[in-house]
């Protein structure tokens, strides 16, 4: 059984990893591609920014007492079909996860215009899925 506390803290990593994201919203596609150090950085704060968000939902599931989730995935569409979040939102979500799984097993296979794409704007919807969860949870 999760807890408020638990859920909050989930929030704050979350917070935490985009803050930290925008110092290299700066760098452009190809520098960020070329400089192992930046890219590391980039790829390292973008897969902790979306474990954070995994981990917050699985924790609303779990507080919630919904359904359990059977893939990191499936823990979206749990949150949209009890309303906690949009369908288009689970969606981008899912996708969010599919990257995050790239950056941690096909490594190899990273497109850098996907992950510029997630740097420059992906991380607003996991801005919105905080506001959502703090608003459904009355945490604000």
């Amino acid at each position: 059984m999760s807890s408020i506390k638990v859920i909050e803290n989930k929030i704050s990593s979350a917070k935490k990893y985009l803050k930290i994201i925008l110092r290299y919203k700066k760098y452009k596609k190809e520098e960020i591609e070329s400089n192992i150090d930046i890219r590391g950085a980039v790829e390292r704060y973008l897969y902790l920014t979306v474990q954070a968000s995994i981990d917050l939902a699985e924790a609303v599931i779990a507080y919630k007492n919904y359904r359990k989730p059977t893939t990191m995935s499936e823990a979206f569409d749990i949150l949209n079909e009890e309303r906690i979040i949009s369908l288009k939102l689970a969606d981008k979500l899912v996708k969010m996860v599919g990257f995050r799984n790239i950056i941690t097993h096909d490594y190899e296979k990273i497109d850098y215009q996907i992950l510029y794409n997630v740097l420059q704007t992906g991380r607003f919807d996991i801005e919105i899925f905080l506001r959502k969860i703090e608003e459904k949870l009355k945490l604000k």
